[in-house]
C-alpha cells in the first residue's frame, strides 16, 4: 500500500484541509496511487505561526541537544529506508535500487549536520585599545522557506531540512506534490525523533501561491529552492523586493569533455549508465557530450549500445534499469527535442521515441551530427537523450562548454593531468568531476554559479545561508 499523505503544521500531522487536494499518479502506468491535501492561507498563516512560535526556544537548545536529535533522526532513516524507499518508486517512477540508495545516504546527511552544527564556532578580534574586548557570533536566522523538486524527494528536502534545524532555525517546506510520500516520511521521522512542535512543518497546494505567501511574510527571512532556473529567478527577485536571503539550486545543462586520450570504452560506460540515473531527470546529469575528434567514432559506438541496451520497466521489477518519466510532460518534452534535432539535420543513433504501452517512458535517445544551436544543446533536456558533437581543440571545447548561461556540473575525460588541470580551470561550473562522478556527499559543497543558482548545499559551507553573523564590542 501506498503511504497515507498529509500536511503538517505545529506538530500535527492533518490529512483534510477541508478543500481541493490534488491526485498522485503512479508513471509506470498511470494509475491514481494516493490523494494529497492541500493547504489555504489559513493553513500557510498556521505554519509561519507556528515556526514563529517555535524560533525562540529552538535557537537556545544546545547544540548537543540538536545534534543528539539529529542522530536519532539518522538512525529511524535506516531502519525504514525500504519503505520509503518503496513508496518513492511508487510516485517519482525510479528503480527500487536507485531510491533505496536515495534515502539510505541522506542518514549520512543527517549526521554530518548533527556533527557539523555542533562546531559552529564564532572568534575574537584583537582590539585596536586596551580595555576593549571585540568578538563575532554567527546565530539562525530565524524561520526559514525551503522548496525542494520531484526528481530526488527525499534527498533534496531531507538536506535543507538537516542544514536549518542544525543550525537553530525553523522551517515551513513544500514539497514536490507530484512525489509527495518522502517528504510526508520525512516529517514522520523528525516527528518521531522528539523534535519540538512547530521546528519542522511541511505544506502542499499551488506551488506560486503558497511561494507567494511564504516569502512575503514578514516572519520568514531565509529563503531555500531547488528547481528550475526560470522558476528560481521569480522566487529570487520576489525574495529579494523584500530583502530575504536566498540559496537556489537550479537547473544546469552539464558539458562532458571526452579527449582522444581517455579510457575512452570505460568512460562511455560510465556515462551511460550515469546518464540514466532516474530517466535523465537529474540537475547534474551529463547532458552536452563533447568528444574529441579521434576518438568521436569510438565512443560514439560504444555510448549508444551501453543506452540502448538498458532496460525499461516498473521500477519495482527486479530488473529495471531505468523508470519512467515523471509524468507526460516530460515525455512531450524528449519527443520535441528530438523532431527538432532531426528537422536541423541531427542523427538518432538510438532510441528516439516514446515507448508502447502505458505509464510515461521515452527510450534512452543517442544523437549525433548536430549543431550547437540544436535546442538539445541549448536547453537543459532533463530526460533520457544525450547529444554527442565531436570537437577539436582544447580552447575549442571549453569556449563551446562556457557558452551557455547555466554552470552547475561539468566533466572530463582524459588521461592527461595537464590537460585535466587546464580545463578545471577553464570550466565555468560549479563543480567539476575529472575521471569519475564525485558529487553528492555530504562533506562536499554541491551549488552552481551563473543562472544554475547562488550558495551551496552540504560541505562547511551548508550552514552559511542560516546564519548570520553579528559583530559585539565591549569596554
Amino acid at each position: 500500500m501506498y503511504r497515507k499523505l498529509s500536511f503538517y503544521i505545529d506538530g500535527e500531522f492533518i490529512e483534510d484541509a477541508g478543500g481541493p487536494g490534488g491526485e498522485v499518479i503512479n508513471p509506470a502506468n498511470g494509475q491514481i496511487i494516493g490523494r494529497l491535501p492541500h493547504v489555504g492561507a489559513a493553513e500557510l498563516d498556521r505554519a509561519i505561526a507556528a515556526a514563529e512560535r517555535a524560533f525562540p526556544g529552538w535557537r537556545r537548545t544546545s547544540p548537543l541537544a540538536r545534534s543528539d536529535l539529529l542522530r536519532q533522526v539518522a538512525a529511524l532513516v535506516r531502519a525504514r529506508a525500504a519503505r520509503i524507499a518503496r513508496d518513492i518508486t511508487l510516485d517519482e517512477g525510479k528503480p527500487l535500487a536507485e531510491a533505496l540508495v536515495e534515502v539510505e545516504s541522506c542518514a549520512e546527511h543527517v549526521e554530518w549536520h548533527a556533527e557539523e552544527c555542533r562546531r559552529i564556532y564564532g572568534r575574537v578580534i584583537p582590539p585596536r585599545q586596551p580595555g576593549v574586548r571585540q568578538w563575532v557570533v554567527r546565530e539562525p536566522i530565524g524561520v526559514c522557506a525551503a522548496f525542494s523538486p520531484w526528481n530526488f524527494p527525499f534527498a533534496q528536502a531531507i538536506r535543507k531540512v538537516a542544514a536549518a534545524l542544525a543550525a537553530g532555525c525553523t522551517l515551513i517546506l513544500k514539497g514536490p506534490e507530484e512525489s509527495p510520500s518522502a517528504v510526508v516520511a520525512i516529517a514522520e521521522l523528525f516527528h518521531d525523533a522528539g523534535f519540538p512542535p512547530g521546528v519542522f512543518n511541511i505544506v502542499w497546494g499551488d506551488p506560486a501561491a503558497i511561494s507567494r505567501h511564504l516569502i512575503t511574510a514578514p516572519a520568514v527571512r531565509k529563503i531555500s529552492f531547488t528547481g528550475s532556473v526560470p522558476v528560481g529567478k521569480q522566487l529570487a527577485a520576489l525574495a529579494g523586493a523584500h530583502m530575504k536571503r536566498t540559496t537556489m539550486e537550479l537547473g544546469g545543462h552539464s558539458p562532458v569533455l571526452v579527449f582522444a586520450d581517455a579510457d575512452i570504452d570505460r568512460a562511455a560506460a560510465m556515462l551511460a549508465r550515469f546518464k540514466l540515473r532516474n530517466a535523465g531527470q537529474v540537475c547534474v546529469s551529463p547532458t552536452r557530450f563533447y568528444v574529441q575528434r579521434a576518438a568521436y567514432p569510438r565512443f560514439l559506438d560504444a555510448f549508444a549500445q551501453a543506452m540502448a541496451g538498458t532496460r525499461l520497466g516498473d521500477g519495482l521489477e527486479e530488473n529495471t534499469q531505468m523508470g519512467p518519466l515523471a509524468n507526460p510532460r516530460r515525455v512531450a518534452a524528449m519527443a520535441a527535442l528530438v523532431e527538432d534535432a532531426v528537422g536541423r539535420g541531427g542523427r538518432v543513433v538510438t532510441g528516439g521515441g516514446r515507448r508502447d504501452g502505458q505509464g510515461f517512458f521515452f527510450a534512452p535517445t543517442v544523437l549525433a551530427d548536430l549543431a550547437d544551436d540544436a535546442r538539445i544543446m541549448q536547453e537543459e533536456p532533463f530526460g533520457p537523450v544525450a547529444p554527442v558533437v565531436p570537437f577539436d581543440t582544447e580552447d575549442e571545447v571549453l569556449r563551446r562548454a562556457n557558452a551557455l548561461p547555466f554552470g552547475l556540473a561539468s566533466y572530463v575525460f582524459t588521461e592527461s593531468l595537464k590537460t585535466a588541470t587546464r580545463v578545471a580551470d577553464g570550466l565555468e561550473a560549479g563543480m567539476v568531476n575529472i575521471n569519475h562522478f564525485g558529487m553528492g556527499p555530504a562533506e562536499i559543497p554541491f551549488g552552481g554559479i551563473k543562472d544554475s543558482g547562488m550558495g551551496t548545499e552540504g560541505g562547511t559551507e551548508t550552514f552559511d545561508g542560516y546564519l548570520v553573523t553579528k559583530f559585539i564590542t565591549q569596554v
